[in-house]
């Protein structure tokens, strides 16, 4: 413990003395340490609150003292806990209340305005200084919780939990707060609680006048509709998929897996277009049965039929992939005792393998219904009048009469409808046991499916494959020729415009217009993924594995910001980050906080699901011979 206090308190002092406080804009950060250190525009905390004017950075140095004194009392000293929580709570306060309290402009509040005088000092966002001092305050105070016992005293675990809960609240809860606030607030940003119920409760949302005569339902309807046959589509094609994939001897099985993982890599904007050039009144599939069996052109695509088929084909791959973990965890050693007590294979199947996947089953269920609820490109690109939440927030936001305060309320109801989806899901799994894997050693192979299964699977899953590939062959030809629908002129013009490549004097050039948009998109990833998966499968390990007060809560943290269209995402993050105290509008660094927690309840879901398999008598069986919770994590769990 002491020497984990030494380490973050020595970080901290690195950030508060050393690292630029503020957000260096333009240039290396070495070039920008050399100019003006410490007091410059890359000045340190320390260096800019005595000698830059900047007096309300000083504060802060008094709680890294005080931190300094645990380092001088005897381990055992019961008072290093106090010091701790004390410094931490103290630290993070003053860094949030001066940062919140002066912006560029100046004082952000009326009563400091009057109490000090306006306009009041001015501030920029916070930099990797503060970032490093917060994050040692943070880890201060959370060790301190462990040592007065919080999670049986285990420091990796209350740090961990501190951790993801202080990332949630900073980029799930604050910029999805800022923008839900403007539900209750009209157009000139004061606050109006009627203009709220007017919105909620408006026809347009809830009216349910398609039952009983031609006109459209209202809007929640629509969404919560669609979203469900999403979910059960999705989970069931992703269950036959990874049945065929783990169970029966299909010659394909790695051809299966890269057509169900495609769609993931595909934005919408283009399944859906595909969608179009096939299924449209031009498209190929309807200009072939007019043409060879006279069936009428039509719009059905247009509409519900459209986009609950693009919506199935770029969400499978993710039920896919939620199961295929949770199918291959069954222990083969269950189906045989069941055969050995002379069940039959569709018995086994019934009801001892089917039961054991409600986990997964209930997770890729809701990541469908999240995902279809929070979809965006389909039902821009086919919904026709058929219209969705997400859509309507879009237009809100973005569209002529610029409505923030109705756009916040049709994200509410959106958070509502996902809320009771969590719930259902929890409802569902109940209290029951789904541990397959143990401490024991286990052995055998797992029983093929029973027949009617396995022509379920195949009838189910096969022609689904087909009409992937179909899409993408459809997309492959769209780059080959001039005019995909119009002119099938063959052609490399698409291609060379975008990714040509010359040779220079000075070597090789990368001339085409796309390369940059591809390095970029390449190093955002390469940097993005990482981090999702770390947070991701930390935070499922956390849910999974421990028990502390507000789970319940952190849990539908973990899953708000897969609940809200990515469009509401982006605004809130506009909203949030635009200015100080974390101004990181216009850089790459918000992309890649955008992508890893719109992204990070993929790995949560996945990791819970598969790790209610693994019997806790495997991590109490490592921390039993002395390992910490972390090298039981690492060694066991992760594996």
């Amino acid at each position: 413990m002491k020497k984990s206090v030494a380490l973050w308190l020595g970080l901290g002092w690195i950030g508060f003395a050393i690292l630029p406080w503020y957000l260096v804009e333009g240039g290396s950060l070495s070039l920008h340490m050399l100019s003006g250190w410490p007091r410059g525009a890359a000045g340190s905390g320390l260096g800019l609150g005595l000698g830059g004017g900047i007096w309300w950075l000083l504060p802060t140095l008094l709680p890294l003292l005080a931190a300094l004194l645990t380092l001088r009392l005897p381990t055992d000293d019961r008072r290093i806990a106090d010091i701790l929580v004390w410094t931490g709570i103290a630290g993070l306060a003053w860094m949030i209340f001066e940062g919140f309290a002066i912006d560029h402009r100046g004082w952000t509040t009326g009563w400091l305005s009057a109490l000090l005088g306006a306009p009041g000092p001015k501030q920029a966002g916070m930099g990797y200084g503060a970032f490093l001092t917060a994050l040692s305050f943070l880890m201060l105070l959370t060790h301190g919780l462990a040592a007065r016992g919080f999670c049986r005293g285990d420091a990796f675990t209350v740090s961990s939990i501190g951790l993801i809960i202080a990332l949630i609240v900073a980029f799930v809860f604050f910029p999805v707060w800022e923008i839900l606030v403007s539900a209750f607030k009209d157009n000139n940003d004061n606050f109006a609680p009627g203009e709220f119920t007017n919105k909620f409760f408006d026809n347009s949302v809830w009216g349910l006048a398609c039952t009983y005569s031609s006109l459209r339902c209202g809007v929640a309807w629509n969404t919560l509709f669609l979203a469900i046959l999403v979910g059960v589509g999705t989970a069931a094609l992703g269950l036959a998929f990874a049945l065929i994939a783990t169970r029966t001897s299909f010659r394909y099985k790695g051809l299966l897996r890269i057509l169900t993982v495609l769609p993931i890599i595909t934005p919408p904007f283009v399944i859906g277009l595909a969608v179009i050039l096939l299924f449209g009144r031009a498209g190929a599939v309807s200009t072939l049965l007019y043409e060879f069996f006279d069936v009428p052109r039509s719009r059905w695509i247009y509409g519900l039929p459209g986009v609950f088929l693009s919506q199935m084909l770029a969400f499978t791959p993710i039920a896919f992939l939620v199961m295929i973990g949770v199918v291959q965890g069954i222990s083969p050693s269950l189906e045989e005792a069941s055969q050995t007590l002379r069940a039959k294979s569709w018995t086994t199947f019934s009801t001892i393998t089917l039961p054991l996947m409600r986990p997964g089953i209930a997770n890729a269920f809701l990541l469908g219904f999240i995902e279809s609820m929070a979809d965006f490109g389909n039902p821009l690109v086919l919904g026709g009048n058929f219209e969705v939440l997400s859509t309507k927030i879009f237009f809100a936001v973005v569209g002529a009469s610029h409505d923030q305060g109705r756009a916040a309320v049709l994200a509410i109801i959106l958070l509502a409808f996902t809320l009771g989806a969590f719930y259902a899901q929890h409802r569902w799994l109940g209290n029951k046991s789904y541990t397959t894997v143990t401490g024991k050693g286990d052995s055998g192979l797992p029983l093929p499916l029973p027949r009617r299964v396995a022509v379920l699977c195949y009838g189910t899953a096969i022609p689904w494959a087909v009409l992937t590939i179909i899409i993408y062959v459809t997309i492959l030809i769209g780059g080959f020729v001039k005019t995909m629908g119009r002119d099938y002129t063959p052609t490399l013009e698409h291609y060379l415009t975008g990714f040509a490549i010359e040779r220079a004097a000075w070597g090789i050039h990368f001339s085409g217009s796309a390369w940059n948009s591809f390095w970029t998109t390449i190093q955002v990833s390469a940097i993005a993924a990482p981090l999702t998966a770390i947070i991701g499968l930390l935070t499922a390990y956390l849910l999974a594995r421990q028990r502390f007060a507000g789970q319940r809560a952190f849990e539908f943290g973990t899953m708000l910001s897969f609940a809200i269209p990515g469009t509401v995402v982006g605004v809130s993050y506009i909203l949030a980050f635009n200015v100080p105290p974390i101004e990181i509008t216009g850089t790459g660094l918000i992309l890649i906080i955008c992508f890893v927690f719109r992204n990070m309840p993929v790995g949560v879901r996945s990791g819970i699901a598969t790790l209610s398999q693994i019997d806790k008598s495997l991590d109490e069986a490592s921390l039993t011979l002395g390992a910490r919770t972390f090298t039981t994590v690492r060694k066991i769990m992760l594996p």
